[in-house]
């Protein structure tokens, strides 16, 4: 489907008639959020949503996307004037609103882990597919954060209860538990077929009729924009916190765990 756009660094992106699909592309970093993958993200859907009538989002076929990136976020924090959550918040939670709210159909094709702020891209799509590797997981609270982003997007998908359950329990949910909880929309063993046969149903749609349709769903619900402020305030705070911080730097720099080794149980 369409040429690739060699142009990006932490994405691949080909488009075709308005049939697009953007894979997220960083096989040294496990597939985890920078600030130049949102910067390119949002890039694309400037530059070419007003064409799109469906886009598919995938990652690769381990990991979909793992969330914040770590490393990142601790060599930020060596920079005592740097703001330490390294990807702006208040631009990542607007690509999401995008993903939810844009001019066109947008489909999360899961394999794989999909981790923290990964959930935020699969919960902001229309619709979701998966394969049965995927896995969903919130695994914020483990070193003091929690999806202050993601919580918006994820409970118009499955509920306050279930998003509470999640971010409490931080384990990894199978992709039969998220189709049951209505995260995910329908998987298989073979979800590039799943994902065809979508495809051949949704390119009926026309891009007007596509754009009248989500302007009116946002209409009807104006969530996202109300929680925005308080998703990036609380975002911040847990991303600046030292204590916090200090986990992420200890688990970057030896792959140990907050409750693991000496620091245990603090």
């Amino acid at each position: 489907m369409g040429v690739v756009n060699q142009a990006y660094q932490t994405i691949r992106f080909r488009e075709n008639h308005g049939l697009a699909t953007l894979q997220f592309y960083r096989p040294e970093a496990n597939n985890t959020i920078n600030d130049q993958l949102v910067a390119e993200c949002r890039q694309v859907l400037a530059q070419h949503g007003d064409g799109i009538r469906v886009l598919v989002l995938e990652g690769l076929p381990e990991v979909f996307c793992f969330g914040a990136d770590f490393k990142a976020i601790h060599q930020a924090g060596a920079d005592p004037t740097a703001d330490t959550g390294t990807q702006s918040a208040e631009d990542l939670y607007d690509l999401w609103r995008d993903l939810a709210e844009g001019p066109y159909v947008t489909v999360a094709h899961v394999r794989g882990k999909a981790n923290a702020g990964g959930i935020g891209f699969v919960a902001a799509c229309d619709i979701v597919l998966a394969d049965e590797s995927a896995t969903f997981s919130l695994s914020e609270l483990l070193f003091g954060l929690f999806p202050a982003c993601v919580l918006p997007f994820l409970l118009r998908k499955i509920g306050k209860q279930k998003a509470h359950y999640m971010t409490l329990m931080t384990v990894p949910v199978s992709v039969a538990e998220a189709h049951r909880w209505g995260l995910v929309d329908a998987y298989a063993e073979n979800s590039a077929d799943l994902l065809r046969r979508h495809m051949l149903r949704l390119r009926r749609l026309s891009k007007s009729g596509i754009q009248r349709y989500k302007t009116y769903l946002a209409s009807l619900d104006n969530d996202l924009v109300a929680a925005r402020d308080k998703a990036v305030v609380g975002n911040r705070a847990v991303f600046n916190d030292p204590e916090n911080l200090e986990k992420i730097a200890r688990f970057v720099e030896t792959g140990q765990f907050p409750w693991e080794g000496s620091h245990g149980g603090r």
